[in-house]
Parts: structure tokens; sequence; C-alpha cells
């Protein structure tokens, strides 16, 4: 599915009620989890325990 299939049945998924702001927040939700995406196909993670190590540095 191509990007704008997705970001059309994305609009589609809106209720009718739904504001400019409400679809605007929705694409941002989907591009941010599309780079998410692609990071991790590319192999850009953290694991878990680096994560927990810098949560722990970051909670003092």
């Amino acid at each position: 599915m191509t990007v704008k299939e997705k970001v059309v049945k994305l609009v589609r998924s809106l209720p009718a009620n739904a504001s400019i702001e409400d679809a605007m927040e929705r694409l941002l939700f989907f591009a941010k989890i599309e780079k998410g995406r692609r990071q991790a196909d590319s192999g850009r993670t953290v694991s878990h325990d680096k994560v927990e190590e810098k949560m722990t540095k970051w909670l003092k």
C-alpha cells in the first residue's frame, strides 16, 4: 500500500465530525510511526538495556 493510499484510508476512518486539527494530529502520529518503522528496518534501534540505562540517569 502506498503512503497516499494509507493517508486516504486514515482520513476515511476519521469520524464525520472530526476537525482539521484531529486529522492533522492523526497524520502526524502516522508519520512518526512510519519514521520509526524505517529506522527499525535499517537497524537504527536502541536495546532495552540501553533504554533502561538512560532512563535511570534521567530519573535521578
